[in-house]
């Protein structure tokens, strides 16, 4: 197993799990080039924190294998969730601008399905987890080559 992140996890994922290959990277970097392709590659709470969508998930879709599969679990954004973020007064916290390496994009069932699409992925299915269905925190979008 490998694991990338661009700086802010490195030290707890060391701390936690000094076993882990651990290295400083981003979707922007040529991640196939330095470490190869995988039969399964998890993007967990990633593509709502990147300026380019589109590189993010071109490089998914090159480090992943011919016959591999892919996961990517990320907030989901919904109408009622709105809703009902709005009708409890959270809505200035969950969508700040202040937040420091905050959300930057904001994913529905349909966006997210159409950038991997975009990408050459083919979908298998998606998962709303956490809460309930219709007010579910995250989905879990899995794919394949």
């Amino acid at each position: 197993m490998t694991g990338v992140d661009p700086v802010r996890g490195i030290a707890l994922g060391r701390q936690s799990y000094p076993a882990l290959k651990i290295y400083v990277g981003s979707a922007y970097d040529d991640l196939p080039a330095s470490f190869g392709t995988f039969p399964t590659v998890l993007s967990l709470e990633v593509v709502q924190h990147v300026y380019d969508p589109r590189a993010y998930a071109k490089t998914l879709y090159n480090l992943v294998e011919p016959v591999a599969s892919l996961s990517s679990r990320r907030h989901i954004t919904a109408i009622l969730k709105n809703l009902a973020i709005a009708i409890v007064g959270k809505w200035d916290a969950h969508h700040s601008p202040l937040w420091d390496h905050g959300h930057i994009k904001f994913w529905s069932v349909p966006t997210l399905e159409e950038l991997l699409r975009e990408a050459g992925l083919k979908l298998i299915e998606f998962r709303r987890v956490g809460r309930f269905p219709a007010l579910a925190k995250s989905m879990i979008a899995i794919a394949h080559k």
